[in-house]
């Protein structure tokens, strides 16, 4: 059981603070023959599938060793073009291992964006009065758990499906930003908060409550 990432929004629905915890790596390796079955190209100075998927290996994924050898940027870690070695017949088979990319800072700020009108749509189609809006998403792989002030600010955590005590985990959360940005005199509100007192008691608050998956954090 994992919790993955810490989202909190303010009540305009712009990021103010994202803490991932505990990503998982996901990492698929397959010896191709030439030509390869997938198409490869450079998008942001990495080396991209951008066509085709087999074996686990999608669109999108990154490209991240040649031979066991790792690739950063687009260069292998000996100096050589990893383009130009993929693009080399006598270079086959070749071995390749794939991950899936880390989110960026901006595709984080556009999730959280799309998160705040997804909120706002739920509480005025659910069938409930006063409705309280998306509380728990959960997906095959994750769970989203939501907890929203009175003052409209969302607190989001990502986990394992079976992760437990997230509820606590959440009301734990909104006691710090209380503590240590509310109540700092240079702290102002809708703004990013950049506390190393809240990140230490953040992580420690993350760690107590996947290790012990109960309700009291």
């Amino acid at each position: 059981m994992t919790i993955n990432s810490v989202y909190i929004l303010s009540k305009s629905g712009g990021l103010i603070y994202q803490h991932d915890h505990n990503i998982p790596t996901l990492e698929h390796e397959k010896t191709f023959s030439f030509p390869l079955e997938i198409k490869l190209e450079l998008q942001n100075r990495n080396v991209v599938v951008s066509y085709g998927q087999r074996d686990g290996i999608k669109v999108g994924h990154q490209l991240a060793a040649i031979n066991g050898v790792k690739v950063t940027t687009a260069q292998l870690e000996d100096g050589r073009d990893a383009m130009q070695v993929l693009a080399d017949e006598a270079n086959y088979p070749i071995n390749l291992k794939f991950t899936r990319p880390k989110l960026t800072t901006n595709e984080k700020i556009f999730q959280a964006s799309m998160f705040y009108p997804l909120y706002a749509l739920a509480s005025q189609f659910s069938p409930e009065p006063k409705s309280s809006g998306i509380e728990v998403l959960e997906a095959d792989n994750f769970r989203m758990n939501c907890l929203q002030t009175l003052t409209g600010v969302k607190f989001m955590v990502i986990s394992d499906p079976k992760q437990s005590g997230i509820d606590g985990l959440l009301h734990r959360i909104y006691e710090l930003y209380a503590d240590f940005a509310l109540k700092n005199p240079f702290y102002s509100l809708e703004m990013p908060i950049r506390c190393e007192l809240f990140d230490e008691h953040m992580k420690s608050a993350l760690e107590h409550s996947e290790k012990l998956g109960i309700s009291n954090v």
